[in-house]
């Protein structure tokens, strides 16, 4: 390893949840590996307790009924949910997701535009925090909704 790449190595355990997502908006840690598999277009973590993932659909989304899958809808609400709650955590904090509750409310397809999945974290306690995350079509019309418990572990 050269020792500029030593000089730019991050320690993330000294970071706190908020300073490691904004890390890796930065480019100094990857991605998480999903990001690549489905094509995030878009990542943003506005503020503590806040996430926000972007995705254009592609028929690679697609379900055999011809619109995207749901699994793309909740990989996308999940992640939002769970990086709102990564953002609040402190050094030395993880957590793991509890549950996750999805609900669609409308179908999805090449020509809904960009999808925009925004997760806020409604309570944060000691142990276990709630978030929900709502996922928007190119149109700005709420096409699924989530909620997710996850568990705080130090």
């Amino acid at each position: 390893m050269t020792e500029s790449a030593i000089k730019t190595q991050i320690d993330v355990a000294k970071l706190d949840g908020f300073e490691q997502l904004h890390a890796i908006l930065d480019g100094h840690l990857p991605p998480a590996p999903i990001a690549d598999t489905l094509g995030f277009v878009g990542f943003e973590v506005p503020e503590r307790g806040s996430a926000i993932f972007e995705l254009d659909p592609q028929l690679r989304h697609y379900n055999p009924i011809g619109s995207v899958h749901g699994g793309v809808f909740a990989t996308l609400l999940d992640s939002a949910c769970g990086c709102a709650v990564h953002s609040t955590l402190a050094v030395g904090e993880g957590y793991t997701s509890l549950d996750l509750t999805v609900k669609f409310l409308r179908a999805v397809t090449v020509d809904s535009g960009r999808l925009r999945a925004v997760g806020s974290v409604i309570q944060r306690g000691r142990r276990t925090a709630l978030a929900e995350a709502k996922l928007y079509d190119g149109q700005d019309r709420l096409v699924a909704y989530a909620t997710s418990s996850c568990m705080i572990f130090s």
